[in-house]
């Protein structure tokens, strides 16, 4: 992997979120999956059919109990171990997300069982040097928060603010970075217009209904979090897809520069001015001819996803020349079962992180998503993600090459 200078307090590390790796979890995601386990099992062969690595998963994604996170990937139980993990492999920062539903089971009760156990969390994390990067929203809901219909109403935001200050309050300043909301457009995309997730809709008016609210519920959980202390560092994590024209033709431009509007600045220019610094998620970009997407799908992942590591030079440019904050890599990584092309995407995402900062972007972190194999919502289990692996049948963890590759890039680094 390249070695040069970075920032000497850049953040390296991983992501991971609760829902998808504690296990054990009620929520409204939780309840979904029992509900359509089957259902998404018999549509599995049409789904992913198509898919290069079809027959080593098929016997996985026919079965029903894939697509139940149960005991996902038992962190709940195992953090210490993981969290020593991370620092083993040379990492100075770990991504998560704190699970509501534990916090807030019923409405207006909190469990001091819970908020005892993320306190023990985070001091875990501080006493190895890393540095906790929380996340409050990450797609699951309290099932009483959902039932009075979630984010689509916004009398409803007031309750995510509530939970917000109280578990920044109880966290306190052992915390310092904080993500409001994960991913708000997909988040919105795939639960209210595709009907994917639950609570399964496909209307576009809730579709933009929810965005707005996602948006709203950031600045004020943001002005809330300020307004305990105003060394919070807090954000959104933004997905941003690079939308690129194919060809010189007039419409190929205006349909990519459109397509990039509504990808990143549609949703960001209603809460920049609360954020301290952007967080970025990046999978994929698009090449676009005409006014649709044609990509080269010359290498893709697991998931079918066009691979263009070195395409987050320039998303974290835009981003950078458009807003002026300073920018986390919150997300970035590929699903690989095999692990064979992991290791080339570190490498060239790494060089990329590197063109952006010798362009001047102010550039402070780089979170690989994910640390673990985890639960892929409406996939469930077979996409795998992680640095390390986990065996779902023992829980037992093993660092994958590409992750061994990694920790020794950090360590040279960190030199």
């Amino acid at each position: 992997m390249p070695i040069a200078k970075f920032p000497k307090r850049f953040l390296w590390g991983a992501s991971i979120s609760a829902h998808q790796v504690e296990g054990g979890n009620h929520n409204q995601w939780s309840v979904w999956e029992l509900e359509h386990a089957k259902s998404l099992a018999a549509q599995a062969k049409y789904q992913y059919g198509d898919l290069d690595i079809w027959d080593d998963i098929k016997e996985q994604a026919l079965k029903p109990e894939n697509y139940v996170s149960g005991r996902a990937s038992d962190h709940y139980e195992r953090y210490v171990h993981d969290i020593r993990l991370v620092k083993k492999m040379n990492m100075t920062s770990l991504r998560f997300s704190v699970e509501w539903s534990r916090i807030e089971p019923d409405e207006g009760r909190w469990s001091s069982e819970a908020i005892d156990y993320y306190k023990r969390y985070v001091a875990e994390l501080k006493k190895h040097g890393i540095e906790p990067v929380i996340t409050l929203f990450h797609f699951t809901l309290p099932v009483w928060f959902a039932e009075k219909g979630g984010f689509e109403n916004r009398s409803n935001i007031k309750y995510f603010v509530r939970f917000s200050e109280k578990i920044l309050s109880e966290l306190g300043r052992d915390v310092t970075y904080v993500i409001t909301v994960n991913e708000p457009d997909v988040y919105a995309y795939e639960s209210y217009y595709l009907g994917h997730w639950p609570p399964a809709k496909q209307s576009k008016r809730a579709l933009y209904q929810v965005t707005a609210n996602l948006a709203v519920a950031h600045n004020r959980a943001a002005k809330a979090i300020h307004s305990l202390n105003r060394g919070y560092k807090v954000s959104v994590a933004k997905n941003s897809n690079y939308f690129y024209a194919g060809d010189n033709a007039a419409l190929s431009v205006k349909s990519a520069s459109f397509m990039q509007y509504f990808q990143d600045d549609y949703f960001l220019k209603k809460v920049y001015k609360s954020c301290d610094f952007l967080g970025v998620n990046f999978y994929f970009s698009n090449r676009v001819y005409g006014y649709r997407v044609h990509n080269p799908h010359v290498q893709t992942s697991d998931l079918g996803w066009d691979m263009s590591p070195d395409d987050l030079e320039h998303v974290l440019e835009h981003l950078y020349r458009k807003y002026k904050l300073p920018l986390i890599v919150t997300e970035n990584g590929c699903a690989d079962m095999s692990d064979k092309k992991r290791q080339w995407w570190l490498s060239r995402t790494i060089l990329a992180l590197q063109r952006a900062l010798a362009e001047g972007v102010d550039v402070r972190g780089y979170l690989h998503w994910s640390l673990l194999d985890n639960f892929e919502w409406d996939k469930g289990k077979w996409p795998r993600f992680g640095l390390v692996e986990v065996d779902y049948n023992t829980m037992e963890r093993s660092v994958r090459p590409s992750g061994r590759k990694y920790a020794a890039f950090l360590k040279k680094v960190g030199d």
